[in-house]
Formats: C-alpha cells, structure tokens, sequence
C-alpha cells in the first residue's frame, strides 16, 4: 500500500477545500470498507486520504412531516435499525439491513454504499486491461460475465452498479445534497445521480472530485415500498439482482398508482423500469399483477454470454417486492 498524508476536517467546507478537481491523487474515508480493498488491490493508490469522520453534521438524522434527511455518514446499521426511517421508508431499510455482515453494517455509511466503485472482477484486477483503468475495451463482454449487466444497450463498459441503498432511494424520489468548492451546493435528483463510466477518468456516479454528498433527503409522501434481493448466500455475499418498488395505494383491492419500480445489480447505472410501472399503474397489487409486473421489467434486456439466469431472477424478485410492499403473504417462506 502507498504511504499517504491523512487529514482529518471537522467541517464538510474544511473536507472539500482538501478535494482536488481530478480524481486519483486524494480520497475521501468514512467507513473505509470500499477504500481499504482498492487501496490492497492497487486500485486506488491516493497521496492524501481525506477522513470525514470527525464532521459530526454528516451523522444526523432528522425526520420531519414532509421529509427526512440522512446525513452522508450515517451507518448502515442505523440506517436499518431506525424506528422513523422503518416506518415511513421500507424500502431503504430493508435494503440497509441485508448489506453485508454486521461489521460492514456497522462501518459503512450512506455515502459510501451511494458513491462505491463497480465490483467488476476485471476492474478489481491490477494486472486486466480494464476500459476503465486505460485499457482499449471491456474485458468482461466478452469474458467471464456471470455477474454483469443483462441491460448492455449502448454501454462500452458493462459492470453492475453496486449501490444497493440506490435502487430503494430513487424508488422512493429521494435526492442528495452535494457540497462544491466555494460552498456551491446543489441538490441532484438519485435517479439522476448516477453515470455509466467508459474511462479512468470516469466514476459510477455524477459528481466532480471535489464534491462531497453531504446528506439525502426523502419526500415522506406515505408511499408503500419495499427491496427484495437475490444473492447466492445470505451472509456477507453481494446480491446478483436487487429490485426496489415504490407506490400509492395499491392494499387491499387498492389501485395502485405513481408506480416505481427500480432494478439493481442488471445495470451499469440503477435502472428505473417504466415499462414494469406502466404494466401496474392503475391496477391493485395481486400475485397475476406483480407476475407481469416482473416479465415487463425484462423487457430490452440483453444478457451478455453467461448470464441470461438473471432474466428470471428479475422477473420473481420484482414479483416479491410487489408483494412485499402490498402487505401480501410471503409465498416463497411458507
């Protein structure tokens, strides 16, 4: 690991004039969970690592009538365990809940789940050519692609984005607050968040290298919602697909509408599926609807060579979070 100067800002004005405006040379540490691993992997190798730990503003919540706001380095595990965020967000929390372990739950925060690099194994290896660390193409289109993204239309570069706090955030219209240089602040919608990168210059998401989130903020609008998730073991394993749902109504007979539903994990950015939303608008959540609900999210999906199985997985865990979110029973424990 490269030996580095470390900073310790008390303010979030301090952390960002530390920032320089081209990524690489400093970066910023909260939980350390992400940084750690590309630090040991020589993939992130920074002159200067910026902590935000002792800027206390960044570890709040507040919930109000009309929205909450969760500062960037709340944990996960407080995200998960929170009694108002439980009641008005399930979405979110669920989500939080099955990050991981419980020392990565303890450790890891908002922004650092928000603002992760990709997990591709080829952009993990220091010794792969991979398009975002300066090579010519990505390795994994035509390589070991198992775990990639099965919506490929137009993307050089075919990682599945990481987030999995995002996919539960956009479905509920949340939106981060983003701090500058010269205290410039603007707020950025997360279903806008987020970029497919196609070089080293690039990252998974919209800010400059001298920004920091500094909180997300929710509309509390008494949606339903609910995340449910796929992965090959239940601890400590990254999900293959991950799906977020959010609506009105929708209980008991109920139609539902301002239907959202977002995917994980099938794309290089979170996917917003309106083509799954148009096929629910307007009608109650049963198990028919919630099953074609799920083959429209599908549709446009092209699976790269080894993993057409996340096809079906889409499709039943839309299903579930449809159920999930409308109180209906849990077919798939009885």
């Amino acid at each position: 690991m490269k030996n580095f100067a470390y900073f310790r800002p008390t303010t979030p004005e301090q952390a960002v004039a530390l920032l320089e405006a081209r990524w690489g040379n400093t970066e910023m540490l909260a939980g350390g969970t992400d940084l750690l691993t590309l630090q040991k992997q020589y993939i992130a190798q920074p002159a200067r690592v910026v902590s935000l730990n002792a800027i206390g503003g960044l570890k709040t919540i507040a919930v109000g009538e009309r929205s909450a706001s969760i500062g960037a380095g709340v944990t996960l595990a407080t995200i998960s365990s929170h009694a108002d965020l439980r009641r008005l967000f399930p979405a979110l929390t669920m989500a939080a809940s099955e990050i991981g372990g419980p020392q990565i739950r303890n450790m890891g925060t908002l922004g650092g789940n928000l603002c992760q690099r990709n997990r591709c194994w080829y952009f993990r290896d220091e010794h792969s050519p991979c398009l975002l660390r300066g090579g010519n193409s990505c390795s994994a289109i035509e390589g070991e692609n198992k775990y990639h993204a099965i919506f490929t239309q137009n993307h050089r570069c075919v990682i599945a984005s990481p987030s999995t706090l995002a996919t539960g955030l956009i479905a509920l219209g949340a939106s981060a607050e983003v701090l500058g240089p010269q205290n410039r602040r603007r707020n950025v919608e997360l279903a806008k968040f987020y970029t497919a990168p196609v070089g080293p210059n690039d990252r998974e998401h919209s800010l400059a290298a001298n920004e920091l989130v500094t909180s997300v903020t929710i509309p509390v609008r008494g949606l339903n919602s609910a995340a449910y998730e796929v992965r090959q073991r239940q601890a400590s394993d990254w999900p293959i697909v991950q799906v977020a749902v959010a609506f009105s109504g929708g209980r008991n007979g109920e139609k539902a509408t301002g239907v959202r539903i977002v995917l994980g994990q099938v794309s290089p950015t979170p996917l917003l599926s309106e083509t799954a939303a148009r096929a629910l608008e307007g009608r109650p959540i049963n198990e028919a609807n919630a099953t074609a609900a799920g083959r429209a999210a599908v549709e446009g999906a092209k699976p790269l060579g080894q993993n057409g199985y996340k096809i079906r997985l889409v499709e039943v865990a839309v299903k579930r979070a449809l159920m999930l979110a409308a109180g209906l029973p849990r077919y798939w424990e009885a």
